[in-house]
């Protein structure tokens, strides 16, 4: 069963909330309604996903809206550890 949560991390000077759906082996995370990407464990380390690895299921891709109200971002490499670990927080905190 796919398990959704949400976390926040901090993007330049603001904070923004992502939902993050456990799906098999990796969890896809989710921005306004739309998979921005994914991430998953190997060896300790949390690394980005290739999208053609990605299974979006019902949901469409993320495209940023520059004209939109909200926070713009981009899921690359400098997020992908900092989403893991409120990852691995969840977990922690949901043991205790």
């Amino acid at each position: 069963m796919e398990e959704a949560f949400n976390i926040k991390i901090g993007f330049g000077s603001k904070e923004v909330t992502l939902t993050i759906l456990h799906h098999k082996d990796y969890f896809k995370v989710i921005y306004f309604g739309g998979i921005m990407g994914a991430v998953k464990q190997v060896a300790g380390d949390w690394e980005l996903m290739d999208p053609e690895e990605v299974d979006a299921g019902d949901l469409p891709q993320y495209t940023p809206d520059l004209k939109g109200e909200r926070l713009e971002i981009v899921l690359d490499e400098d997020q992908v550890d900092t989403i893991g670990a409120e990852i691995e927080h969840y977990y922690s905190d949901e043991q205790d």
